[in-house]
């Protein structure tokens, strides 16, 4: 098994007032050429949002771009025609596609944060998509729980890319195994809160961790642990 860790400590920060983002990766002025990227993952925003504050309309072209609300309530409207709300628990995803432009704001009383997300897509210039689920914490005790697939369901989204999000919220001392096709997969894995061990790894809130060339992990909760594991293709071979 291979590793690279990705300390809280390291990531870029941009704080503009109304907006505070912590970039795992180079984004926006954040530029390190040793974090461009993580197989097909380039982008995990650590993003706070002030009330009434947000993102105006602007365009978005071959990228799945991914929001996990962990606080707070936000709207979101786009060029497809939808216009919706985010709130704590919600995910929402679009294949950017071809292009489409969106626009998002904090519509709730308290500061929003959320997890922006963007993964190369397995396709260029498809039809742009929008879905948006819930998946509330009480309802995920004990369970990792998959949010976003590269194939149709019920009870997921669905993304342009072979990839899988899921959820984790367990208490300390659980041990969560977790397996995949180690041929052209990696996985990184982002701590909310609380705290895990991965070998002989400790992971602290809002540290993350890729593997790599492996078929298996276990991850062991130190304390009461909210995660997130990321599984995409290394390239696009």
């Amino acid at each position: 098994m291979k590793i690279l860790l990705f300390p809280a400590s390291e990531r870029g920060i941009k704080d503009i007032g109304w907006l505070k983002s912590n970039f795992v990766f180079s984004f926006s002025d954040y530029a390190d050429p040793a974090k461009s990227a993580f197989g097909t993952l380039v982008a995990l925003n650590d993003d706070f949002l002030q009330q009434g504050k947000g993102f105006g309309i602007h365009p978005h072209v071959n990228m799945e771009i991914i929001s996990i609300m962990l606080k707070g309530k936000m709207n979101h409207k786009d060029t497809l025609g939808y216009s919706t709300t985010v709130e704590e628990g919600g995910v929402q995803i679009m294949s950017a596609g071809a292009g489409l432009r969106h626009e998002e704001y904090n519509i709730g009383e308290e500061e929003v944060n959320f997890l922006q997300i963007w993964i190369q897509p397995k396709l260029q210039n498809i039809n742009p998509r929008y879905q948006l689920r819930s998946f509330p914490k009480s309802r995920r005790k004990g369970q990792l729980k998959t949010i976003i697939s590269g194939e149709e369901g019920q009870e997921h989204c669905w993304i342009n890319q072979n990839a899988r999000l899921s959820l984790g919220y367990f208490d300390k001392g659980q041990d969560i195994p977790y397996t995949f096709n180690p041929v052209n997969k990696c996985i990184f894995i982002f701590v909310m809160e609380g705290s895990v061990r991965i070998g002989e790894t400790d992971l602290k809130e809002r540290d993350a961790l890729g593997i790599w060339d492996t078929a298996e992990v276990s991850i062991h909760c130190t304390e009461d642990a909210h995660f997130l594991i990321i599984e995409t293709p290394v390239n696009q071979k």
